[in-house]
């Protein structure tokens, strides 16, 4: 079976990337969604090959940083029935998911996953060296531009998210 990258839109992987304790991390349960597999499967796996996967590679999220995710993001629907806080795996973690998980699947899902860190990793050093350079501009130019430079701050600000609607979508 041959999997394509048309079944893996980057938007739902790039919007399972979460900044946890500094951090860009992908959730088990996310990942399990991606690989088509039971979250339990994938915990299975890392813990039969623990030995692969170092502390800088998946921790355990603690019941605090759980419970603060998951108010963030106003869900219980999917993490609502969890007896234990979820593993969150970094970018390394991921990789390291392929040689536990065997499928063409999981190949197909962790190659985009990969390009969807590269790509985040990659607008933030584009967007951290244009603001250096419009600080550079702004110091040099006197106060007549201040204007200017405050709107085009305004564009560089990351979008907002817009919230997702309650209730059930029709």
């Amino acid at each position: 079976m041959v999997v394509t990258d048309a079944l893996i839109p980057a938007e739902r992987i790039e919007q399972a990337i979460y900044l946890i304790r500094k951090q860009r991390v992908m959730l088990d349960e996310d990942l399990a969604g991606l690989y088509c597999v039971e979250t339990k499967v994938l915990v299975q796996a890392v813990k039969r090959n623990i030995e692969r996967f170092h502390p800088d590679f998946m921790f355990q999220l603690t019941k605090t940083e759980f419970e603060i995710l998951r108010s963030h993001y106003v869900t219980s629907s999917g993490w609502g029935g969890r007896r234990y806080p979820p593993y969150a795996f970094t970018e390394q973690g991921v990789a390291m998911l392929s040689s536990v998980l065997r499928s063409p699947r999981a190949i197909a899902v962790n190659i985009e996953v990969i390009r969807a860190f590269v790509r985040l990793r990659r607008m933030l050093a584009e967007n951290s060296a244009l603001a250096r350079r419009l600080g550079e501009l702004e110091r040099k130019y006197d106060s007549q531009f201040k204007l200017v430079f405050d709107a085009i701050k305004q564009l560089m600000a990351p979008p907002l998210k817009p919230k997702r609607p309650l209730g059930f979508g029709r």
